[in-house]
């Protein structure tokens, strides 16, 4: 069985996949376990424009359902630049380009730990399977 912080990686990796595929920009993972009390992971991510700020909601909600994971909160406003997912243990913090420098997430949790993104979307290689022997044939001594 998972821990719950393994459980809340998978998520946070789940979620980066999701991003990295809709061409979300300057992904960022923070661990904030350590000074925060109501989450341990922030997600940050960047949109080109506010019909692609939508659509990477749209495709996170999609994936987070499908993982059976329950969504406590989204908050949006129309036309905000900015969209907050609250899934407990993971926020996600989607932002346009004016929105994301304004605000100055990173800054404000300079203390985080930082994740590589490269790691979370690294999939495991499978191990090369172990090379076996061709089978030998007996020549068949009966005849026919």
């Amino acid at each position: 069985m998972k821990s719950k912080k393994q459980a809340t990686l998978e998520l946070v990796k789940l979620c980066c996949r999701a991003l990295d595929e809709k061409k979300a920009g300057d992904l960022r993972v923070l661990d904030v376990s350590a000074q925060s009390s109501i989450t341990d992971y922030l997600v940050i991510a960047t949109a080109t424009s506010e019909p692609h700020l939508r659509a990477l909601r749209v495709e996170l909600e999609k994936v987070i359902d499908a993982s059976k994971t329950r969504i406590v909160g989204v908050e949006t406003a129309q036309e905000s630049g900015w969209t907050v997912i609250d899934l407990f243990d993971l926020m996600v913090h989607l932002f346009s380009a004016e929105r994301r420098s304004q605000y100055g997430l990173e800054n404000l949790w300079k203390d985080a730990t930082v994740i590589s993104i490269a790691k979370l979307l690294a999939v495991a290689k499978p191990k090369p399977a172990a090379k076996r022997r061709p089978a030998i044939r007996k020549k068949s001594t009966a005849r026919k």
